[in-house]
């Protein structure tokens, strides 16, 4: 079980303007900017995020069939604002993986309590 979509239409309609806002400041956290696959619009989506040794994985604590997942898959990049900066990611790859290695304790037991562990895995353009 994922997070229910009820709680990402609250989301989308009031809770992710002040997210937006925090979470590119904040550990663990991010915004992650990509173009709509159909519209060409630009959407910025708050996002858990987890540094890798050669880019990010992001938590997908709403599944992979989301809008932002599928516009990040559909163009193939996306940019993220985390901690301050702001990075091209490309190459998006989702995978599952329940035992959620690489993701920081708090998250790890967590995610499981939802039912979340897809993850898309994302390279940093240098």
């Amino acid at each position: 079980m994922v997070l229910p979509r009820g709680l990402a239409l609250l989301n989308r309609l009031g809770l992710n303007r002040l997210t937006r806002l925090l979470f590119p400041w904040l550990p663990g956290f991010g915004v992650i900017e990509h173009a709509g696959r159909r519209s060409g619009r630009t959407f910025r989506t708050p996002v858990n995020v987890f540094p890798t040794a050669d880019g990010y994985v992001f938590a997908l604590t709403y599944g992979s069939r989301t809008d932002w997942v599928r516009n990040i898959q559909a163009a193939g990049s996306a940019t993220l604002r985390t901690r301050g900066r702001t990075i091209v990611l490309t190459d998006p790859q989702l995978y599952v993986d329940r035992r959620y290695v690489g993701i920081r304790p708090p998250e790890r037991w967590v995610l499981p309590l939802l039912g979340a562990d897809e993850f898309l895995r994302m390279t940093a353009r240098r």
